[in-house]
């Protein structure tokens, strides 16, 4: 299959490129960079140059795939509203060239707060409804679709997709505690997040392009729910400094703007995603990675 890739050269994206590739894919990255070019290159993947905001470079680059997997994000968290005015006009372009023809489309979205109390599953709805939403509401606007010819597949990542080299959420977390000299957990540190190792995701990724029906959520959660205060004792412990517990008023001042989410319970099941798709994780789980050194690097440029 002939694969277009937003986000190729970035954390999921590039180990879903790999995927692909292993798999006998061809793939064309959309690459905003000349580094990020020139990494594609090297991989045998086509580059088409531009970024989200390049509406007509992500439309010549669905029009002429097989299937499309959108893992690009803008990421701006001082400014999220613009991050998802981006992603919602970029996946509507992608939509808009993949209508009517029954082509894959992957679009990545979260397990954040899909249900309170209890482990989100795949039968729950996005939260995320419409332009103003996180992410633009683009799962629901992808799924909407299926209705339009398009075989629209969610993947939705664990807050956590962890692994060396990581710089996402752990690795914040990890650069606070670094900083501050303890390891901070919110409040009683009972809430809990899903996790997955990102070699795990990547794979979750190839398969719901493969094989995934039009309206599929696939949940890429490896662990359903690692406590937060496990994750501040496993990172105390790397760091050899306190662990302690931070009042939930005082969580963003502590840890910078994780703090908002680190209190938050983000667990998630995986169980209809393993049985349809013999998806069986098994990179190592997110304490080994931090017990292992995957996030040493984390808050040394800082």
């Amino acid at each position: 299959m002939q694969v277009f890739v937003t986000g190729a050269s970035g954390w999921i994206g590039s180990a879903s490129v790999d995927e692909l590739l292993a798999a006998g894919h061809e793939v064309t990255g959309l690459a905003r960079s000349d580094a990020s070019a020139s990494s594609l290159e090297k991989k045998g993947v086509r580059v088409l140059r531009g970024d989200l905001d390049d509406l007509d470079a992500l439309r010549r680059g669905a029009e002429a795939a097989e299937g499309v997997v959108h893992l690009a994000n803008k990421h701006d968290w001082a400014h999220p509203r613009e991050s998802d005015r981006a992603e919602r006009a970029a996946v509507e372009t992608l939509l808009a060239a993949l209508d009517g023809s029954d082509r894959p489309f992957v679009v990545a979205s979260g397990l954040a707060m899909l249900a309170q109390g209890r482990l989100g599953t795949e039968t729950d709805p996005s939260p995320a409804v419409g332009p103003a939403s996180p992410r633009g509401g683009t799962e629901n606007l992808a799924l909407d679709h299926v209705e339009h010819g398009v075989r629209s597949i969610a993947a939705r990542f664990a807050p956590t997709v962890h692994g060396t080299g990581d710089h996402g959420f752990i690795a914040l977390i990890v650069a606070a505690a670094r900083r501050r000299g303890v390891s901070g957990y919110v409040g009683e540190g009972t809430n809990a997040w899903a996790a997955v190792h990102r070699s795990d995701a990547a794979r979750l990724v190839r398969l719901g392009l493969e094989q995934a029906p039009a309206g599929t959520r696939l949940h890429a959660a490896a662990e359903e729910a690692v406590s937060t205060r496990e994750i501040a004792e496993a990172i105390g412990a790397m760091l050899d400094v306190p662990v302690v517990s931070v009042a939930p008023e005082d969580a963003v001042d502590h840890f910078g703007f994780i703090g908002r989410f680190f209190g938050l319970d983000m667990s998630a099941s995986s169980e209809l995603t393993r049985e349809r798709f013999d998806w069986t994780p098994t990179g190592p789980t997110l304490l080994e990675d931090i017990a292992a050194g995957a996030y040493a690097h984390a808050g040394l440029d800082a």
